[in-house]
């Protein structure tokens, strides 16, 4: 058929067959004389991208060497599991840590079952066009929003129209919302990787779609789901505009997701902001800068496993 024509061939100008050898020399043929050799561009260029990964590299490890000096010294077990006292500047961020994980792991809850469900209509039953189109540059637009933004939008919404107050489900309402662009778009993504081969053998053997779908497309594609569901969480981690704007200051232990709090990234600006501590502040953005690349190294591991 027409249609099926090998990707390493087309039809020439002359009506023959050309394969993608042909055409590759013939547009470097037709392609425009250089003023060097092109082994003398060759290197300029592995130069200049060697220069810009060592750039970043460098700036990388200052910030992470930065952070570590000046925070490894004040981080020890009494700062990790004790409460603040005076004005909440002194002691330890035992509850700071807690109203994080439990704000996040709520986040996740809310917002996994949402883009994994979004993920897989829009990948295996939706007609593919303007409609589906519309709705993926919905969703990256919404994962381009500021978190400021989103955070007065979380206000506005759950914290005053809804009545929910300053309180953990708030913050994780808000957190969904910028967590769902992340997790929808790596699901379908690792959907549609999931070679169509395996679904046409399903349905020969008398499958039906959901089928397919739940007992050989999506474990097949646990891996990469997995590993964008842990960078949505490395993502609202590191928020601070949205629970601070959702939750509130209040340094509380949470126990109902009506329950106020103070997460670390919340806790680190007030410190870093008043400068009453810099210690404190800079041991715990060294703990939060170590969740996050925890959850980096598990969502890179999950990657390579699914390979």
């Amino acid at each position: 058929m027409a249609d099926n024509i090998d990707i390493h061939e087309a039809v020439g100008a002359d009506g023959q067959t050309e394969t993608s050898a042909r055409r590759i020399k013939r547009a470097l043929a037709n392609g425009k004389k250089e003023r060097i050799s092109k082994n003398a561009s060759n290197k300029i260029m592995l130069g200049v991208f060697r220069l810009a990964a060592a750039i970043t590299t460098l700036v990388l490890v200052a910030i992470i060497a930065y952070v570590v000096i000046n925070g490894l010294p004040h981080v020890n077990p009494t700062f990790i599991f004790t409460w603040p006292h005076g004005v909440n500047a002194e002691g330890g961020i035992w509850p700071t840590i807690v109203s994080t994980v439990y704000v996040t792991a709520l986040a996740m809850l809310i917002c996994t079952p949402i883009a994994v469900l979004a993920a897989v209509y829009l990948a295996e039953y939706a007609k593919q066009g303007r409609l589906v189109n519309i709705i993926r540059y919905a969703a990256d637009t919404l994962a381009s929003v500021p978190s400021i933004v989103m955070g007065l939008f979380g206000y506005a919404l759950f914290v005053e129209a809804m009545g929910l107050g300053l309180s953990m489900i708030s913050a994780a309402l808000a957190l969904a919302l910028l967590m769902l662009p992340i997790i929808m778009r790596t699901t379908e993504e690792a959907i549609r990787s999931v070679p169509r081969y395996i679904r046409w053998g399903a349905y020969g053997l008398g499958a039906t779609k959901w089928q397919v779908v739940s007992k050989i497309v999506l474990p097949s594609a646990f891996g990469r789901i997995a590993t964008g569901i842990v960078l949505g969480i490395g993502r609202a981690i590191g928020e601070t505009a949205v629970v601070l704007y959702t939750m509130g200051q209040a340094v509380n232990m949470p126990f109902t997701p009506f329950d106020s709090g103070r997460p670390m990234t919340v806790h680190l600006y007030l410190l870093a902001n008043d400068g009453i501590n810099m210690n404190a502040a800079y041991g715990t953005a060294l703990l939060l800068m170590a969740i996050i690349l925890a959850f980096n190294l598990f969502a890179r591991w999950l990657s390579r496993k699914s390979k």
